[in-house]
């Protein structure tokens, strides 16, 4: 597995905000969400568009394209036309930064 791999400040990730990054070839956002860290591949697993526009509600995101709901707790899909899941990642806030962890 890989190592973690730092991608930001934990300060500037309040509920509203996102990090992005690239860890080895995937594209991927984090967000907080009452408290919580999430990290996902960004891309729609139904058409590989990002998900840079995509509103979050509650633990769900939703791709601005067609609809999709993902579960960001899982990354599974819970609405069409997506079917499959998004790639989750290793999330965790050490100290005052965020790291990720790619598969």
């Amino acid at each position: 597995m890989s190592a973690w791999t730092d991608i930001g400040a934990a300060a500037d990730l309040a509920d509203s905000a996102r990090l992005l990054a690239e860890i080895d070839g995937y594209y991927l956002q984090c967000v907080q969400v009452g408290g919580d860290l999430y990290a996902f591949e960004d891309r729609c697993t139904h058409d590989d568009a990002p998900l840079d526009d995509a509103e979050i509600e509650g633990r769900e995101i939703i791709c601005p394209r067609h609809g999709s709901r993902f579960c960001l707790r899982t990354g599974a899909a819970l609405t069409p036309p997506a079917y499959e899941p998004l790639r989750i990642f290793e999330v965790r806030q050490h100290g005052d930064r965020i790291e990720v962890r790619a598969p």
